[in-house]
């Protein structure tokens, strides 16, 4: 598994806004996209593409296009949904599935509400968006549901991710055969007792969407 934590002054600036308990939901909605925006640039740098020719005004030139099948990109709802339209303005010829999964706050197991998925992900480059890669369970979950339904590799885009959160997703997929990236904008400190990101940024849904 290989691990990215993007070093750019607007990264860290945008962040540092994001973890402010002052900061709005408007506020944290349109930085938050920003950001992901930002980490999707480097997340997406292994993306596939093929060879093409173009005609320009004066003569043939050789480039690029995304290969197919096209990436998938997958939000875990809910907090996932705020990160999606930072993903796609990069990447708007992407198709979109949704995963619906719940950590239970006693044993801090993920559990499944929802799915919208291809039944079959052959050969695709799958882009999970997790803002907080906490204890790790979640987004392994996520990951191997779409490894169970046939995908290339997977890269997950986190706001934040803990050092705990790396370890178990490192050892929960070692052996494996499918690459694994993480690609987040910081590695905070640790998780405190009831499993959240120190010093975090608070739960990002809530500060996304208000406290349901």
């Amino acid at each position: 598994m290989e691990t990215l934590v993007v070093d750019h002054p607007l990264v860290a600036h945008k962040l540092t806004t994001l973890r402010d308990v002052r900061t709005d939901s408007p506020t944290f909605r349109r930085l938050a996209d920003e950001l992901v925006t930002l980490l999707a640039y480097e997340a997406t740098r292994d993306v596939r593409v093929t060879d093409v020719t173009v005609d320009t005004p004066l003569t043939p030139a050789h480039g690029v296009r995304l290969a197919r099948p096209v990436p998938l990109v997958v939000p875990i709802l809910r907090a996932g949904l705020g990160m999606l339209d930072g993903m796609t303005r990069l990447l708007p010829t992407a198709e979109v599935g949704f995963l619906g999964m719940i950590r239970d706050e006693s044993t801090l197991k993920a559990q499944t509400y929802a799915t919208r998925l291809p039944e079959d992900l052959s050969g695709r480059q799958c882009y999970v968006l997790d803002p907080m890669l906490a204890t790790g369970g979640t987004l392994a979950a996520a990951i191997d549901f779409l490894f169970d339904r046939g995908a290339r590799d997977v890269t997950a885009i986190c706001l934040l991710a803990a050092p705990e959160g790396i370890a178990y997703l490192d050892e929960a997929f070692r052996g494996g055969d499918r690459p694994i990236r993480v690609v987040t904008a910081a590695l905070d400190e640790r998780l405190n007792e009831n499993g959240y990101i120190v010093p975090g940024l608070g739960d990002a849904g809530d500060r996304l969407y208000g406290v349901v």
